[in-house]
Parts: C-alpha cells; structure tokens; sequence
C-alpha cells in the first residue's frame, strides 16, 4: 500500500470532475431552455440556427412590410373610388348639358360645377398621402424621359418593354378657339409619328396615333400605350427625332421577403385631369358637351384600370402575408428543433448525474481515507 500518491483518489476525483460538468451542462440547458448556449455545444448547429433566426425575424418584419402595402393600396383605392364618383357627375353634367333645349347660360352653370369638379379631381390626386408621401401624383408611376425639352413622357403602360424609342415626329398644328374666346394651337390627325423600339426594329405599322390637344398617345400590341406631351405650336410641319427612354422603374419598391431581391413593385399612376383626359374639357357648349361624354368616358375607364391593377396587387400582398405566416411558422419550427431543451429528457439526465455525482463525492471520500489504513501496520 502506498501513501505518497493516492491514485484511486484521483481516478475517483477525475471521475467526479468529469461527471459535476456534465450535471452543470445539464443544469444550463434546463434553465435557459436551450440546447446550444455557447458555440462550443454545437459548432455547425450554431452557425445554422444563427441564419435561421435572421430569417425568422426577417420574415417577421417582412410580413409587417407586406400589411403596410396593403394599407397604402387601400388608401389609394378608397381616394379612386372618390374619383370615380366625381366623374359620373360629371358625365351626368355632361349628358344634361348636351341637351338641345338649354340655353348658353343654362350651359355656363352646368360648366361651373364641372369646372369645379375637375379641381376637387386634381386636389385629390395632390393631396392624398401615406405617412407624408403622395399617391396619387404620380411620384410612383414609373419614368419616362427625352433628349428634346419639348416633349415629355406623360404616361406609358407597364406592359410597354423598357428601352429606348427613337420616333421620328412630323406634328400638324391647327389654331382652335375655345369656349372663353381665347386661342391656342393644338395637334391635329395629320400628325405623324414613326417608331423604332429599343431592338432597332421599325414598328410604326403595328401602332395608331392619335392626338388630343397637344398630347400624342401611341397605342398598338399587347397593351402597348404611350403617351408624349409636346409643347405648343413645336416644330409646326417639320419632322424632328426624338429619344424617348422607357425606363421601366420609379414604381413604389415594397420588401416582401427576408432576402434581398424579394421585391413587389407597385405602380400608381397619376389620378390628375391630364391623365384622365379631361384638363382641358368644358360642357360650355352642346358641341363640347358631346365630346365631354367621350372625355369623361376615357377617365372612368382610366380611374378603373388603376383600380383593377390595384385590387390585384392587393390580392397579391394578401397571399404573400399569408405565405410569410406559414414559412415563419415551419422555419420557427425548424429552429426550435435545432435550439430548444428536450426538458424531459435532460431532466432525466439531470437527475442521473445528479445521483452519480452524490456516489462519486461519497467514494472520494472513501478513497481519501485508504492511506490512513496504513497506520495499522505501524502500531
């Protein structure tokens, strides 16, 4: 028997070293809940489960995104459906004024109200905002620019093909009277217009041109709609090339995802009096008032293509909002698997190491005492 080094004490204290970590392990897990508290526990587990949990509030985040998205078309929406009720008054002011039995003054009245409906359209396409940013003025239609000041890109569908057009365009200007005496010069049929899409393909033959006061409105295959603003009396009977760069972007950006790239653009397009058609209509006279049906016509058609693009962007948000619960909830799933305590089964480990940690203090004891059986051979 030996004195100076007591092994079996140290086999027993290693054992007890070894199995106290292992019941402090075991008291982490159970009272933080989580399976990996340190990188230590479980290296690759970690890193994944980091990536993971930025992907779940991410998603979170991009759900609360989505449902403001849906608020601003609602909004957008809700002011639409003002406009459209505006126009059928108006086209009811149109339709009486167009009457035979009434008088120049009769018509003036009538013009009055329509003159002032018209305002409260454009008041509403300025006015009306989100959180502080307009809607409805076409701060997120998409851009269109030119290499001429005298021509500007009003409008153009989203269907049009980004790029730029090089158009050839011969405008024919007439002298016009309107209703208060006063004269300008607008567009007439004669106004040619020849186009090269971005691929360098000629495709005047596939579009119609047709002109209202000073704009021009190109329409053709597959949605295809332009519309140029030329400033007035502009190269009267002289061709002039033009580019006009369709750049496809300025729509409102919403994130939708957890990732980059995981993006839904929303077009508004501006609600004003030019847009619709009718900045310069009057029901002054029964002449005008004809024409006025048509204008107004052409702004109940324009105000519900809007709003039949934005019920569909609604629609899609709606979907997305509840595709973004349904992975939150698999990918929070998956996470917990990776992160959380199986409580039952570490309580049930816990309690193993517990009992064997109390035998191995018990037997360091013990072990700790065989050297002192040693002073019986000295007696």
């Amino acid at each position: 028997m030996r004195i100076n080094y007591n092994v079996t004490a140290q086999l027993t204290n290693n054992s007890l070293h070894r199995n106290d970590s292992k019941l402090t392990k075991a008291m982490e897990r159970l009272s933080s809940g989580y399976k990996i508290n340190s990188a230590k526990d479980n290296p690759s587990g970690l890193a994944m489960s980091r990536r993971m949990n930025a992907q779940i509030r991410g998603l979170d985040v991009a759900g609360d995104n989505s449902t403001n998205g849906i608020s601003v078309i609602e909004i957008a929406d809700g002011a639409m459906s003002e406009l459209h009720e505006i126009l059928q008054r108006m086209n009811e002011l149109s339709v009486k004024s167009a009457h035979g039995v009434l008088s120049d003054d009769d018509r003036a009245m009538i013009d009055d109200e329509f003159q002032a409906l018209k305002d409260e359209c454009d008041r509403i396409a300025e006015t009306t905002q989100y959180n502080g940013k307009n809607l409805l003025d076409g701060t997120f239609d998409m851009k269109g620019y030119t290499n001429v000041d005298a021509v500007k890109v009003d409008y153009y569908d989203a269907k049009v093909p980004a790029g730029v057009y090089v158009m050839q365009i011969t405008p024919t200007w007439e002298e016009k009277e309107l209703a208060d005496g006063t004269k300008e010069q607008v567009l007439t049929e004669a106004t040619k217009v020849d186009v090269t899409d971005p691929s360098g393909t000629n495709i005047s033959n596939q579009l119609t041109v047709s002109v209202k006061d000073n704009e021009v409105t190109l329409t053709g295959y597959q949605d295809f709609e332009i519309r140029l603003t030329l400033d007035e009396g502009h190269s009267n009977g002289q061709g002039f090339a033009v580019n006009v760069d369709i750049t496809a972007m300025g729509s409102m950006t919403l994130q939708v995802g957890s990732n980059e790239g995981q993006t839904l653009e929303v077009k508004i397009p501006a609600m004003n009096t030019k847009n619709m058609g009718i900045l310069k209509t009057d029901v002054l006279t029964q002449d005008n008032a004809g024409d006025a049906i048509n204008d107004v016509a052409f702004a109940i058609k324009f105000v519900s293509a809007a709003r039949s693009s934005l019920g569909a962007y609604q629609n899609r948000l709606e979907h997305t909002v509840n595709n973004l619960d349904t992975t939150g909830e698999n990918m929070t799933s998956a996470y917990s698997r990776i992160m959380d305590t199986d409580m039952a089964e570490e309580m049930t480990l816990y309690s193993t190491y517990q009992v064997v940690n109390q035998a191995a203090t018990s037997m360091l004891a013990q072990a700790n005492e065989r050297p002192a059986t040693v002073l019986q051979l000295l007696q």
